[in-house]
């Protein structure tokens, strides 16, 4: 083969290699919550809500999941729209049944599972730009509270791939505080209340490392109240 010839098969095949290594990054960062069995009984359990507007939502992961919101308080409309494993792009392609809601408050937590996967700082932070911009265009009385991600605890073993990354959960929040000054929403930085003196969500806080028991959520519902966020 001529060295022409040569380097053009070269750049072609790098090329090819190149694209479909973004589709497989794309497809490994997009589709993988949707597959799982609880992610689709959750989207299903949604659908037997009735439509009602003005509602308070709690948008997120299993974090968000796992809290009796509509318990903790009981004097609200309080709607949980958390799913367990949901990364920013799952919030992005459900989020027409919050916006058609219409819901004067929305609480969003997301981005830790998308860390775990290894989704760049910088596209959790678009993502949540474009969520943010959603419910601006679609649903522009709805007041928008974006929490940070909270901190983890590698002292436990059941999640490894997201103990590691503390450094990244810190670059995120930064992005995510970034944003919302842009897009002129208010950002809740939740992060430091559960840290312990290394730096490290609080172990009596949790009892994975990752997620919140009932210590955990009474924090979270103390801070929401004391910032004026709830009654």
């Amino acid at each position: 083969m001529k060295p022409k010839q040569w380097l053009a098969g070269s750049l072609f095949f790098f090329c090819l290699s190149q694209s479909l290594a973004q589709i497989t990054h794309q497809r490994v960062f997009d589709t993988v919550p949707y597959i799982m069995h609880h992610h689709q009984n959750r989207l299903k359990q949604f659908e037997k809500d009735p439509m009602t507007t003005g509602q308070i939502i709690f948008l997120g992961n299993s974090i968000t999941e796992g809290g009796q919101w509509q318990a903790y308080f009981p004097d609200s409309k309080v709607l949980n729209r958390g799913i367990g494993g949901d990364i920013s792009f799952g919030i992005i392609n459900r989020l027409s049944e919050i916006t058609e809601r219409k819901p004067n408050k929305l609480f969003l937590l997301i981005g830790i599972n998308d860390i775990g996967m290894d989704i760049p700082e910088a596209v959790i932070a678009n993502n949540i730009a474009k969520i943010i911009q959603r419910i601006q265009s679609e649903s522009p009385r709805t007041r928008i509270i974006v929490q940070s991600i909270l901190p983890v605890n590698p002292e436990f073993d059941g999640f490894p791939q997201h103990y590691d990354k503390q450094y990244r959960v810190l670059m995120t929040n930064q992005l995510l505080f970034k944003v919302c000054a842009e897009h002129e929403v208010e950002f809740l930085n939740l992060f430091p209340f559960f840290l312990d003196n290394r730096q490290r969500l609080k172990s009596e806080l949790t009892y994975d490392g990752l997620h919140l028991n009932e210590a955990g959520y009474a924090l979270w519902v103390k801070i929401l109240k004391s910032e004026g966020l709830m009654e």
